[in-house]
């Protein structure tokens, strides 16, 4: 078959409508023999191909196979089907070409898009492809023809033709092409006995149709052009599906995966065909790849030829540096196997070998016992992330912990997560961003150094390194050993013995045969663990994957059931048993918990919550050692867990906490720094616990000072979760389960100049005369203003800048009716903004009363409310006031820490220069992706808003880009009264790489599809 030439668009409609009866709009579509068209018309779509052929029987067996699939009921799948001309025929002759004819055929179209323009490909869509590709084989079962048993140069079962054209490739490239081209031969007499039947043999990136509904039901809907099919090898479907599904994406092998286990799930593959999988993908992008090195030698116009050869060759860098073991025992894992295939057999000689700590350590056989040590992420023994990097501090912490338990071997660490190893020497990209090896594989047993270590079992050293190139990390020593199976095989497994010290190197050769108790190693010293207290790192590996030199001690959390199969528990061969140092539980077991005996009212963030064990900088961590970098957390002002800011709680919660009805200096030196920042006018503090408390307290004030009990408050404010505070709350009165403004209070417009009643920069003057009605309707109800409340970016709202001279002239208007302004400045306050300490200071105002919230604690309940001496005075009726835990040593102490880390780190300034570059490139970024219609803020209290060209707000898209973000290790919200907005507000320590990670994962999700529809 050839592709026809110079055939108008006009003629093709000429022909279609006569021979069909069919008329519509043609467009042209790539093709790689067939010249093909789309056909629109007001009803239906037609697929439209054109053929230069020698004889029309070829096209029986496509013709006879999709007529089978269509009438299996089985099948799930929108399929073309041949639609027949007006003599009932399927195949249209055209016109003699010379020795041959061409051929009009027409299908119907099937809907949907390209697997190739469709993001992203998660977990779920691989998995669904997986299940969609059994569907169609099932449906294919027992199907045969003639033809389908044809030499075909795209069967993999005849693939060794590509051996005849490594020259057309470079010395690298024919290197990587040869890895896979002797794998399949060294499996081939394999290979021929797995099961065949017909096969697509096509489910390239362009023959598989995504639905193009909604994000939350997108499905593999279809596939297309069953030109190639052919009886062969039904493992060679899986690989085809894979090798293409699979193509740009960070971990192959994890996506690769996905689509094993979607396949399994619906038609069961066999152990046999998963051994050859690995080899099988690499040889279907080999073909790929000499395909596309042909046709541009014989048709270099052809863009359809060599559409996925870059991505190919991509993949095979990727797929050549995986072992081919690691992978089948990822596709066992994927099928529901173990993924070792003889675990169960190693662990039962490891149970059967009676070894001890004792045998290990035999100068240590007073220990009677393990006592587990806790390094995992929330381990209150590591501490802050500044506690465990001082290695001194926590060697002295081991040491006693030693000392408390003299008679007991300190040991743990298999399958702990450990926060300190999530760093970027321990991390790699992952499908879904950064993934961290935090899972440890082994044992660790903590001994002095130069302690003896005699092998638990006889054995052979296999492998002999130092280490010391790599942090100061000792020598590792690895012995082979060999067992017989229940069913008489032999098999080999390893021992692996880390953080030794140099003088191993003198006591071992690679060859050597090692007795059973004969000494192997002395544990290192300090500087040769890394700097961590010498300790012995002990590892049991069923499979080194040829790495003698540097097989893993951790993973990532993903690999990890895999790595459990390949490196069993030690107490299967040490014998001891001891309760885990820590309680933990799974995701699902809090969930539940929280289901049953928490409010229903507690949400919790994102459509998958996530398990927060510690808090580093701009990250927050999960039980498994993950990082998120944090985005939305204004509470950790100036980083989470800062340690200036713990170590002066600590401190000072170890000496006293209580009232402030003692004299203290910790709640005078917080103070004069605290109004050490502020106006004049601003001069009396009172202490409270947190933002709700504090407005709350500025309420009263007003109303003190007033007389009056009438609040002017803005559209879609909030204030805090106190009854006064939700009653002055737009976004919670108005909101789901609210039952509106209270009589008292009398909500205004957001002043909202993108999106709001009136726009454009000059909007101010209009937004205030509804500070005018809103007075004039409390004095026609023969009501008293007490206050005026807002927030000096409105967020809630939506991050929304007040225009210009609004503030002003609000307060004026407040003022002149007898009214207080009160600057909620819970979440903008404390140099958030950049250019001004306090956001209120940019409108050129000052309240009468200032609310801060628990940032000023980072975190700690302490919160602030800061007045004129006259509003102070009038407060102070008689009527005390006293708050338990406001302004004890403790809080005042930690507020002290907060303020002065904000000033010598100079957080204001890094506030408006980070701010101001992410906020440019946040329009930057809204060119490219026209669904982000307004990006405003200051400093780091940015936000930018989802709409459509209507200006029609898009909250569901703003939600699967903030789930999506999470998926991805970046934790950022959704805000504003329609759910549309994403807000930026991230600890003040968010540096200018902080805000590169942000905005790339921003580019890389905002080109999905979903965020489209």
């Amino acid at each position: 078959m050839n592709q026809p030439t110079d055939i108008q668009t006009s003629q093709v409609q000429d022909w279609l409508n006569h021979h069909y009866g069919i008329s519509g709009n043609l467009s042209l579509l790539v093709g790689d023999v067939d010249l093909n068209f789309k056909c629109d018309n007001k009803t239906n779509s037609y697929t439209v191909k054109l053929s230069v052929v020698a004889d029309i029987s070829v096209f029986d067996f496509e013709t006879q196979l999709l007529q089978h699939v269509s009438e299996t009921p089985s099948a799930q799948l929108a399929l073309p089907l041949p639609v027949l001309n007006q003599q009932q025929q399927w195949i249209t002759t055209i016109a003699p070409q010379g020795q041959q004819l061409l051929v009009m055929r027409v299908l119907t179209w099937v809907d949907g898009n390209l697997w190739s323009a469709y993001l992203p490909h998660n977990n779920q869509l691989l998995n669904q492809l997986g299940q969609q590709v059994a569907q169609l084989d099932q449906s294919l079962q027992g199907f045969e023809h003639p033809e389908s048993r044809s030499s075909f140069d795209w069967d993999l079962a005849q693939c060794l033709w590509i051996k005849q054209h490594l020259d057309l490739f470079s010395v690298t490239q024919q290197e990587c092409l040869q890895k896979f081209i002797q794998l399949f031969e060294a499996n081939h007499a394999d290979y021929q006995q797995l099961r065949q039947q017909v096969i697509h043999n096509d489910l390239n990136d362009n023959n598989v149709l995504v639905s193009a509904s909604t994000s939350n039901h997108v499905a593999v809907s279809g596939f297309i052009d069953f030109g190639d099919a052919i009886h062969s090898q039904l493992i060679n479907e899986v690989a085809i599906a894979a090798a293409y599904a699979i193509m740009d994406k960070a971990d192959p092998l994890q996506a690769a995966a996905q689509v094993v286990s979607g396949f399994h799930q619906v038609m069961p593959l066999e152990d046999q065909e998963l051994q050859h999988l690995y080899h099988l993908i690499g040889m279907r992008l080999a073909v790929s790849v000499t395909q596309s090195a042909l046709a541009q030698l014989k048709e270099p116009d052809n863009a359809y030829k060599s559409i996925s050869e870059q991505a190919a060759w991509n993949l095979l860098e990727q797929w050549q540096v995986i072992h081919p073991r690691f992978a089948y025992y990822q596709f066992r894992q994927a099928t529901g196997l173990s993924p070792h295939p003889l675990a169960a057999e190693l662990t039962r000689h490891l149970q059967q070998s009676s070894s001890s700590l004792q045998q290990l350590f035999p100068q240590h056989d007073e220990k009677t016992m393990v006592m587990p040590v806790d390094l995992s992420v929330g381990s209150f023994l590591l501490g802050a992330a500044a506690e465990y990097e001082d290695h001194a501090a926590q060697n002295f912490k081991v040491s006693q912990f030693q000392k408390q338990h003299p008679n007991c071997f300190l040991a743990g660490g298999y399958c702990e997560a450990r926060s300190f190893y999530a760093s970027d020497a321990f991390s790699t990209e992952g499908n879904y961003g950064k993934e961290y090896r935090t899972m440890h594989l082994g044992l660790d047993v903590w001994l002095p150094a130069q302690t003896a270590i005699h092998a638990p079992m006889a054995g052979r050293v296999v492998g002999l390194h130092n280490n010391d190139f790599k942090r100061d990390y000792g020598p590792t020593v690895i012995l082979q050993h060999s067992y017989t199976t229940a069913g008489g095989v032999t098999d080999v497994f390893y021992t692996l013995y880390g953080h030794l010290s140099q003088a191993t190197l003198d006591l071992l050769q690679l060859g050597d045969e090692v007795a059973l108790g004969q000494l192997l190693a002395w544990t290192g010293e300090s500087h040769e663990n890394g700097g961590w207290s010498p300790h012995l790192h002990f590892q049991i590996i069923h499979d080194l994957l040829g790495r003698e030199h540097d097989f893993p001690g951790a993973c990532t959390p993903n690999h990890l059931p895999i790595m459990q199969s390949l490196c069993p528990d030690p107490k299967d061969l040490f014998g001891y048993h001891f309760e885990s140092a820590q309680t933990t539980y799974s995701n699902d077991v809090l969930i539940q918990f929280r289901q049953q005996h928490l409010g229903k009212s507690m949400s919790l963030s994102y459509a998958e919550p996530i398990q927060m064990l510690r808090g580093d900088d701009v990250y927050l961590i999960d039980q498994f050692g993950q990082k998120y970098l944090d985005t939305c957390n204004n509470v950790a002002h100036v980083g989470h867990e800062h340690p200036a800011v713990v170590q002066a709680g600590q401190a000072q919660m170890a000496v006293l906490n209580t009232n402030s009805r003692y004299l203290h200096p910790a709640i005078i030196g917080f103070c004069e720094q605290l109004l050490a920042t502020l106006p004049d006018e601003l001069s009396v503090v009172h202490l409270v616990n947190s933002g709700s408390e504090a407005n709350e307290l500025a309420l009263r004030m007003a109303k003190a000072y007033s007389g009056g009990q009438a609040v002017i408050a803005l559209e879609s404010g909030y204030h805090g979760n106190s009854n006064a505070c939700i009653d002055i709350s737009s976004y919670k009165f108005d909101g789901q389960g609210g039952q509106g403004a209270p009589t008292n209070t009398h909500v205004v417009p957001l002043p909202d100049a993108f999106r709001g009643r009136h726009r454009g920069a000059d909007c101010g003057s209009k937004y205030v005369q509804y500070i005018d009605h809103a007075i004039a309707a409390i004095q026609q109800n023969k009501q008293q203003l007490s206050a005026f409340i807002a927030e000096s970016i409105v967020s809630c709202g939506g991050q929304i800048e007040l225009p210009q001279g609004y503030l002003q002239a609000a307060y004026q208007k407040v003022r002149a009716a007898g009214g207080l302004c009160i600057a909620d400045e819970v979440q903008v306050g404390c140099g958030r903004i950049g250019s001004h300490f306090w956001a209120f200071e940019s409108h050129n105002v000052v309240p009468d009363i200032l609310t801060i919230g628990k940032p000023i604690g980072n975190g700690h309940p302490l919160a602030v409310v800061v007045c004129t001496r006259q509003v102070a005075d009038r407060f102070a009726n008689g009527m005390e006031y006293f708050n338990t835990f406001g302004g004890n040593p403790v809080s005042a102490t930690i507020g002290h820490a907060v303020l002065s880390v904000i000033k010598q780190q100079h957080l204001q300034a890094n506030a408006q220069v980070t701010g101001d570059y992410l906020k440019q490139q946040l329009k930057t970024l809204m060119k490219t992706h026209t669904i982000i219609k307004d990006v405003r803020g200051q400093g780091l209290f940015l936000g930018f808003e989802l709409c459509d060209d209507q200006l029609l707000p898009l909250p569901q898209q703003a939600s699967y880009l903030a789930n999506r973000m999470r998926e991805f290790g970046i934790l950022i919200s959704t805000d504003g009264p329609d759910h549309n907005v994403i807000k930026i507000k991230p600890p003040m320590t968010f540096n200018q790489a902080h805000a590169d990670e942000l905005l790339g994962r921003l580019a890389q999700i905002l080109q999905e599809n979903p965020m489209y529809y």
